[in-house]
């Protein structure tokens, strides 16, 4: 076994999860104008069974912080394995991200129709603390296909990692 280097805590923080794997999702949400928006994230995980809800972290600097903290519904996307041109449109800065996208309304939620997984949530409750939106939503809706999600660790994205692979 290697000795473990000595690292300052922020290098450790960001080194340490980056080995953890996530899921990706794209969570998407309505403009007070109207309009579709998203991001990608891989902040999102199972909260409570009873009622069936989620967690979700948005950071203060994403240009869509303000829907998703303002709006009373929101989407979750689970993205499928070979997803990653998604993935990637929603964690960049691009300004129209459903331009080239097979998306539709869901009520008051953007839905993206390729996705693995859709869970509309109606936002429960939301809090801030240091530079993120903690929404918490109960899961209203939505589907689940067959097939492999798109996984990310170690600063790369694929649908199966194998042992020893280090990105």
């Amino acid at each position: 076994m290697q000795p473990v280097t000595e690292i300052g805590v922020p290098e450790l923080f960001h080194q340490a999860m980056a080995s953890l794997v996530s899921g990706v999702v794209v969570v998407t949400a309505r403009r007070e104008n109207g309009s579709p928006c998203g991001l990608a994230a891989t902040s999102v995980a199972s909260y409570s069974a009873e009622p069936p809800s989620l967690i979700v972290s948005i950071s203060h600097s994403s240009r869509c912080h303000g829907a998703l903290a303002g709006c009373k519904h929101f989407g979750v996307h689970i993205l499928r394995a070979g997803e990653e041109p998604v993935a990637r449109v929603f964690a960049g800065k691009g300004d129209d991200k459903f331009a080239d996208l097979d998306w539709r309304w869901d009520g008051d939620v953007p839905q993206v129709m390729s996705a693995l997984g859709y869970l509309r949530c109606r936002r429960a409750a939301k809090f801030e603390h240091y530079d993120h939106t903690i929404l918490i939503g109960d899961l209203d809706g939505g589907h689940l296909d067959h097939g492999e999600p798109l996984l990310y660790a170690r600063r790369r994205m694929d649908w199966l990692l194998q042992p020893g692979d280090q990105g």
